[in-house]
């Protein structure tokens, strides 16, 4: 049987109320929040072990969890959510649960509470705590700040573990120091500056640069084979002695990124229990951060947890347009399409699909089928064959999904889609759009956005034969 893999560090209770707002408080200049929902997650520690547990090709895998509860009701939930996915080993919280309370409208934070203000102070730690870090095969360590990873024992027992268990360290401003034998640093850009600035030296600067120069004085200060600086939509770079850092990009994905630090490092601690190099690691935790941010991040996970009483955290690759669609609507977003041939991609494509995007919360391109544009545009058409159509769309960091339709007009699609908004260019002005019904009668509108003069696929194709002959 696979060793556990053990993450210690300091779980929260997340709560996300999620509503409507379209109003303004009568009496004072602030938003009311209507319809609401609670939304309860684990947060901090707890998030990262569920992530830890639930990601793909993690079936089979152990997840315990070396936190600190506290007996409260806050804690209580905690320990509830938590049980179901993964074993917990705490020790006593003293203080109230940290509780972080989030007011969320139109996918967007209105304002945050928290509450709760225990510390993991020293004591013993019981043989649950021993016996389940003494038998990691791998070690996430999630620190917040909150004094887990500050208790002595806790720390004996990270300092004791064999050289061949790897161990993941995540830091945080109000954290400790690593224990000697970590094996991969995961801290945030910022993270890394303030932690180079309080070990003495002067970073200075931004982005890669300032980062390598981060991670390369951290590796070295603290002795530590490998530091990923996180760099949020630009994936992470790791400084591992090499001349050059390794820069692992990440996929396309917009929307709220809470929890994706978290969903980094638990996708770089599971490659590395399954022998991975930090190179793997740092790769697998890059594209996991970038899959849980489409599915709609921490939100999502809160989502799902209320609806189910469970949680597919991460999507298994290859979410599909529908998937997009479900998670959207799910954390309350709006839905973008828009439809066409798409058979050369030019700038007029390009600039529409941009205007689109920032429409809302995803958008779903609606592509015709080889037979859709033969029966519109002619026996030479379509150039490019719809499977790479679709491949070029979905490789533009505005276009988070498509579909192929085979229809004369996407009016069958629409009906099952139902968009909020559906997208066409300004060349439809004046014109009826058969499928504008479909689309008003599930409350969604129809809207033309400009284009760039002078760009088209026909024009592009009879200057291309002009100049053949």
């Amino acid at each position: 049987m696979t060793a556990p893999l053990v993450v210690v560090g300091d779980a929260l209770l997340d709560i996300d109320i999620v509503g409507s707002s379209s109003r303004l408080c009568p009496d004072a200049p602030v938003p009311v929040v209507e319809q609401a929902e609670e939304l309860p997650r684990p947060g901090g520690a707890g998030l990262a072990a569920l992530l830890a547990a639930l990601q793909p090709g993690a079936a089979g895998r152990e997840v315990v969890l070396v936190t600190a509860l506290a007996d409260d009701e806050p804690g209580r939930r905690l320990r509830a959510m938590l049980e179901k996915h993964v074993e917990v080993a705490a020790l006593h919280l003293h203080g109230g649960t940290p509780c972080k309370l989030r007011i969320r409208s139109g996918g967007q934070s209105v304002a945050r509470l928290d509450a709760g203000e225990g510390q993991a102070l020293d004591g013993p730690v019981g043989p649950r705590v021993t016996d389940a870090v003494a038998g990691a095969g791998a070690v996430l360590v999630a620190d917040y700040g909150r004094g887990v990873t500050r208790h002595r024992a806790v720390r004996s027992l990270l300092g004791g573990l064999p050289a061949g268990v790897p161990v993941v360290w995540d830091p945080h401003p109000r954290g400790e120091a690593p224990v000697p034998g970590v094996r991969l640093l995961t801290p945030n850009a910022g993270e890394a500056a303030r932690l180079a600035a309080a070990c003495g030296a002067e970073i200075g600067g931004s982005g890669l640069s300032a980062a390598g120069r981060s991670g390369r004085y951290l590796a070295g200060a603290w002795g530590i084979e490998g530091v990923a600086v996180t760099l949020g939509a630009e994936g992470a770079l790791l400084c591992d002695g090499s001349e050059a850092p390794l820069l692992a990009p990440a996929r396309p994905a917009r929307g709220d990124s809470c929890g994706a630090g978290d969903s980094f490092a638990a996708g770089a601690a599971g490659a590395l229990a399954d022998g991975g190099s930090l190179a793997d690691a740092v790769t697998e935790g890059v594209d996991l951060a970038s899959e849980f941010v489409r599915a709609g991040a921490a939100a999502g996970v809160a989502a799902q947890l209320a609806e189910t009483g469970t949680a597919r955290l991460v999507p298994e690759r290859g979410e599909d347009a529908w998937d997009v669609v479900e998670r959207t609507r799910r954390a309350g977003g709006t839905v973008v399409a828009t439809g066409g041939c798409f058979d050369l991609l030019h700038a007029g494509h390009v600039s529409m699909l941009q205007q689109a995007r920032r429409l809302g919360d995803c958008l779903i391109v609606c592509v015709n089928s080889d037979a859709s544009v033969r029966r519109r545009k002619g026996p030479t058409r379509p150039v490019t064959p719809a499977a790479d159509r679709v491949r070029v769309l979905e490789a533009l960091s505005d276009v988070d999904a498509a579909l192929v339709f085979d229809d004369d007009t996407p009016a069958p699609l629409l009906e099952r889609l139902r968009p909020d908004v559906w997208v066409k260019g300004a060349d439809y002005a004046g014109t009826t759009l058969p499928e504008a019904e479909t689309v008003r009668a599930h409350d969604g509108e129809v809207v033309l956005l400009p284009l760039l003069e002078g760009r088209s696929t026909t024009r592009l194709l009879s200057t291309t034969k002009g100049n053949a002959s």
